[in-house]
């Protein structure tokens, strides 16, 4: 049986006219028919993957004390750590703790007629046990935005867009994001959740996985394992590549379900995207591409939006209510003026 999520080598750019031609077909075919596709020739070193997932393991064996010191609540920029439980999909909660990191950037000054959104911009939150963390993050984060600007270009001369298409958008300060999460396996009756039925809203999540297994894709209404394969990122597709698109490019609904108990599984998503100022553009592709665009896919409850800060600000408020609570509740108010 071939493999229904396929690898493609990012070197093959490289590898003359013919070869790079044929990558971006294969490129552009994958993120058409199942949205997700292993990366290899990536040029990130083993034992660079290495040591983002050391430290990742070294963080979540830090006492509870020193992890909540760092609690996600603290922070109006949704960064810090989130315990198993605390962070919901679609109304349940996903069984995985984790860190989330973005950018470093001074907060912006707030005031009357500044769009709710400017409070996502700001600092981390790093834990002052674990000094080492910090840079381990940081090196990761640029070696990951280097790979997705690579990915990003190809993506538009795949759609016949000139290879800077989108550089406007994200150029000087991308809103880049990313996670380190550990997923505690535990008994299935307990539930098998580790993180709900979703899409990524950005441009493009680069994926680092451990040696187990739990990352599902929907395709053809059913559940396809992608399972790790040493060496390689898993990259799927955003909603911001689907909108820019007109829906030419789908972003893949997927899943993480719990590992067993005695299990424990770590990854680290990368997610890509444009800045938070940014209106995403729609694209003029060529007659034979836009006739096979079927409209972004817009569930009603969840709406995507052109502008990158309003859709950013609705996702982190529905995911995590804690933080929204305490830091946005002039928006939760009846009536209130929304992101």
């Amino acid at each position: 049986m071939p493999r229904i999520v396929p690898v493609l080598d990012l070197s093959r750019l490289e590898q003359g006219a013919s070869e790079h031609r044929t990558f971006l077909l294969d490129l552009r075919t994958a993120a058409r028919d199942v949205g997700f596709f292993y990366l290899s020739g990536h040029g990130i070193s083993a034992s660079e993957i290495d040591e983002v997932l050391d430290a990742s393991r070294r963080f979540f064996a830090l006492p509870e004390a020193d992890k909540l010191a760092i609690e996600m609540v603290k922070s109006s920029q949704f960064r810090g750590y989130t315990r198993a439980g605390g962070e919901l999909t679609k109304g349940a909660a996903d069984w995985r703790e984790q860190l989330d990191i973005g950018v470093e950037r001074l907060p912006i000054p707030q005031g009357p007629g500044i769009a709710p959104w400017t409070r996502l911009q700001g600092p981390n939150q790093w834990p002052s046990a674990l000094p080492d963390l910090k840079p381990a993050l940081l090196a990761w984060q640029a070696r990951a935005t280097a790979v997705a600007i690579r990915l990003l270009k190809a993506f538009a001369l795949s759609l016949d867009q000139p290879e800077h298409a989108f550089d406007a958008i994200y150029r000087d300060s991308p809103n880049h994001r990313m996670k380190i999460v550990r997923y505690p396996g535990r008994d299935a009756r307990e539930g098998d959740q580790g993180v709900g039925a979703h899409k990524d809203g950005g441009f493009l999540t680069l994926l680092l996985q451990d040696d187990n297994k739990g990352l599902q894709v929907e395709y053809d209404d059913s559940w396809v394992n992608v399972d790790p394969i040493p060496g390689t990122l898993v990259v799927n597709i955003g909603e911001l590549l689907e909108l820019a698109s007109n829906g030419y490019l789908r972003a893949t609904v997927h899943r993480v379900v719990t590992p067993p108990a005695g299990v424990e599984r770590i990854s680290v998503p990368f997610f890509f995207s444009a800045r938070l100022d940014a209106t995403i553009p729609l694209l003029n592709l060529p007659d034979e591409l836009a006739a096979e665009a079927r409209g972004p896919a817009s569930d009603p409850d969840n709406p995507l939006f052109r502008d990158v800060g309003t859709n950013v600000l609705k996702s982190r408020l529905r995911s995590h209510p804690d933080v929204a609570r305490r830091h946005y509740a002039d928006l939760l108010e009846p009536g209130a003026v929304r992101p």
